[in-house]
């Protein structure tokens, strides 16, 4: 949004104050917020992780036998899953939200997802973000369609955290987008910086030998890297959320007219050396959970009146590969959490984990389609009427399959 747009806009806006919160994104805090606007925050995983090492189905003897190396001991054992009901496990490295299962303000959906079959990042990230799985040529995000149905016209109603518009707020309605936490680039990685070691070290002794040979590593590394930051489609990775997190909630709770949230996250492409207990999945998992214990306790005041979405674009083989880890899949499993959600429970149809139950022999299979989940956070949280959930929503038919709010 440009700061010329938004000021012309904040001149209207008589009882409030202009306030900077980080570099390029300008709020108006309301001097008089109220507690009782509905709110909703969605957090994209991208990179598409693992469901099935999330909320383990630990009385399935499948899922040992398909991850010999880093399937998650069983409830009670060293390391083992947090039982959540007698099927369902909690990876221990989500241990801080485990409070929110016990006082029933955070609920899963397993085996759910798009129903279109596309393994590749960007397409099934672009569909969840579109809401309209297998059209490409839908331009906008439902996000901001849902903008266009609810909106006060205001600039803040909607706050990504990121230096871009992602898809799913992409659209006719204007967006405040935070810069989010630093990203731990290197100096040496600018190329202004690089170029100027680079003449520092440009003879032939022993020490400028060392240096050169130190960035062609780090240039191979990058390379390595290159795959899992494009899928990880610009989202910073889970070291900065719970600042982040704390940033955002800090500003709903002081300004009512900041009603919807968006979040992404990378890192969750697990090719190799996934882990189990501790490893990759696990440390990433951990700092996931501290972000959202920090997200729900700060924003209490207004928790019975907010819903969280937590989902990923897809999810990942039944079966661990050569590398120890696993590949693109499709069924996985989405968290909603929120003061006013029916939690403590692992909700929708398990279609199970056997040869035969799989889909194309390899994957969890989708019995829920996302879709359901947000239809009904839309109607039942949002309280949207038939008709301006179709403008968000188009062609979709909700179920009440599922009962969430």
């Amino acid at each position: 949004m440009q700061r010329r747009k938004f000021i012309t806009h904040a001149g209207i806006l008589a009882t409030s104050l202009i306030t900077a919160i980080g570099r390029g994104a300008w709020v108006a805090r309301s001097a008089t917020p109220h507690i009782d606007q509905k709110r909703l925050i969605v957090v994209f995983l991208r990179g598409a992780v693992d469901g099935l090492s999330i909320v383990v189905p630990y009385s399935e003897p499948a899922y040992y036998q398909a991850r010999p190396q880093i399937a998650l001991p069983y409830p009670g054992k060293a390391g083992g899953v947090l039982d959540l009901d007698g099927r369902f496990g909690l990876h221990p490295a989500l241990a801080d939200i485990m409070p929110f299962w016990q006082e029933k303000s955070l609920a899963f959906v397993h085996a759910s997802g798009s129903e279109d079959s596309t393994r590749s990042h960007f397409d099934a990230q672009q569909y969840m973000e579109n809401g309209t799985p297998g059209i490409k040529v839908t331009k906008d995000g439902w996000m901001n369609r849902l903008l266009e149905v609810i909106s006060q016209k205001t600039p803040i109603q909607a706050v990504s955290i990121g230096e871009i518009t992602p898809w799913i707020l992409s659209g006719k309605i204007p967006v405040a987008n935070l810069s989010p936490g630093k990203n731990g680039a290197r100096p040496i990685d600018r190329p202004l910086v690089a170029r100027a070691f680079d003449r520092l070290y440009s003879n032939y002794d022993p020490l400028s030998q060392t240096y050169h040979e130190g960035r062609m590593a780090r240039q191979a590394i990058l390379q390595d890297l290159e795959e899992e930051r494009k899928a990880n489609n610009g989202a910073p990775l889970p070291n900065g959320f719970p600042k982040d997190a704390q940033k955002l909630a800090q500003l709903m709770v002081e300004d009512s007219r900041v009603q919807l949230g968006f979040m992404a996250i990378g890192g969750w492409d697990t090719h190799v050396n996934q882990g189990s207990v501790k490893g990759q999945l696990a440390g990433n998992l951990n700092r996931l959970g501290v972000g959202l214990s920090v997200l729900v306790d700060t924003l209490r005041p207004i928790y019975r009146d907010t819903a969280i979405i937590v989902l990923s674009e897809f999810g990942r083989t039944l079966r661990q590969n050569n590398d120890r880890g696993t590949d693109h899949g499709h069924g996985n499993v989405m968290w909603i959490l929120g003061g006013g959600i029916n939690g403590g429970k692992v909700h929708g149809d398990w279609p199970g984990l056997s040869p035969n139950q799989l889909y194309q022999g390899r994957d969890l299979a989708i019995a829920t389609d996302f879709r359901e989940v947000i239809a009904d956070v839309l109607l039942n949280h949002l309280k949207l009427d038939q008709t301006k959930f179709n403008q968000v929503i188009p062609n979709y038919q909700f179920s009440q399959k599922i009962s969430l709010i």
